[in-house]
């Protein structure tokens, strides 16, 4: 590197320093005091270490696939519901709302918000089901886990290392998705604040999808604490709302008093506890959370999502086709993998036959998966 462009980039760099000393609150992690990465490499220029995650992670193969998986809801139930990527840009949105409010990194939530999922199978929770059921005998299979393995080792796009290299906070960050047992130093803020925004967004969005599918109505919903709050908000401010517009604004307000309520409740808790830097989250019991009385109607709206939505005869009829069809792929791949595309084969002979099936159909999108099904079984998914 020449002397004008060194100095250039230490330019940028002392840059980056003071932008985050000056705008990041104490407890926030600074990119200046990463860890690294596994691999060794220079600094970007003109990027930041987290800045520069989020763009491999932006750029990868499996991030661009999530568009083609499922959240919830299939395609045969039209295209208005959420799929994964739309998911993971809706999380990636309210927690860095949150983090700017509250001074944590906004790049490394958004990074960790578009990471964070993208280890998930086709058809969603199903599929993941299924795939454990499979590979009960070496270990279940899990999307966090996967996600983990996918930027570390699968993903090759660069000559000199496996996996995308990404910084040792955004790898920490998605190994305590793998492991929520609470043992060990609590997350970085940022961690847990991607975790919160998760909860929030698919709480509204499947709250949307199913009322707009129509698996269940707004009056059943109305039953709810959390739902009846909104809906008497929305319609003391907007009366006469057509049913379409009602909902939409239901969701809006969904959304809102969720991240109301979060800054709130988090604003006080770090006003009291002070702390001073990362270690001090870390070391000490807290949780990003929200405020009981919330946390209480959110239990009460997933509870009924669960037993409604999630467990509607629909869902449950579709559920099973697809983990049938997931086990009978996975079956045929074991016995005979000739059948995986010849690149694939020295990691099968690295990880084991039965890992390497599971992570191939893994890798899928929904309509591949069901490509491949048809063409190596035989069977027609639809007549």
């Amino acid at each position: 590197m020449s002397v004008e462009k060194l100095a250039m980039a230490n330019s940028i760099l002392e840059g980056f320093v003071d932008r985050e000393s000056k705008l990041l609150a104490p407890y926030a992690t600074k990119s200046y005091e990463s860890l690294g990465r596994k691999h060794a490499e220079p600094d970007s220029p003109f990027r930041s270490p987290f800045q520069r995650d989020r763009d491999r992670i932006l750029h990868s193969s499996a991030y661009r696939r999530l568009s083609g998986k499922m959240q919830v809801f299939t395609g045969e139930m039209g295209d208005y519901h959420r799929t994964r990527l739309t998911h993971t840009q809706e999380v990636a949105s309210i927690a860095r709302t949150i983090g700017r409010a509250t001074r944590l990194n906004e790049d490394l939530i958004e990074a960790l918000a578009l990471c964070h999922d993208i280890g998930h199978p086709p058809y969603g929770h199903a599929g993941e089901d299924a795939l454990s059921e499979c590979m009960v005998d070496i270990g279940g299979f899990s999307h966090n886990q996967f996600g983990l393995t996918i930027v570390e080792e699968i993903e090759i796009r660069y000559p000199d290392f496996p996996g995308l290299n990404l910084s040792l906070e955004v790898l920490e960050g998605q190994a305590r998705r793998v492991d929520k047992s609470g043992t060990g130093p609590r997350p970085a803020l940022e961690v847990q604040l991607v975790d919160a925004a998760d909860s929030m967004t698919y709480d509204a969005h499947d709250t949307d999808d199913a009322l707009k599918l129509r698996l269940v109505d707004l009056d059943e919903l109305e039953n709810l604490g959390l739902i009846r709050n909104c809906l008497k908000y929305v319609d003391s401010q907007h009366a006469g709302l057509d049913s379409g517009m009602r909902r939409k604004a239901l969701v809006h307000r969904l959304l809102d008093l969720q991240v109301v309520d979060l800054l709130d409740t988090l604003g006080k808790s770090l006003d009291q506890r002070q702390f001073q830097s990362v270690d001090d989250v870390r070391a000490s019991e807290f949780l990003i959370e929200p405020s009981s009385e919330l946390g209480e109607m959110k239990r009460e709206l997933e509870s009924f999502l669960y037993q409604n939505v999630y467990r509607h005869e629909k869902l449950i009829a579709m559920r099973s086709e697809a983990q049938s069809r997931i086990q009978e792929l996975y079956a045929k791949y074991v016995a005979d993998p000739s059948l995986f595309p010849e690149k694939y084969l020295p990691r099968a002979h690295s990880i084991g036959i039965s890992r390497m099936a599971g992570e191939y159909i893994a890798g899928m999108t929904d309509r591949f998966f069901e490509q491949t099904f048809e063409r190596i079984t035989g069977n027609q998914i639809r007549g």
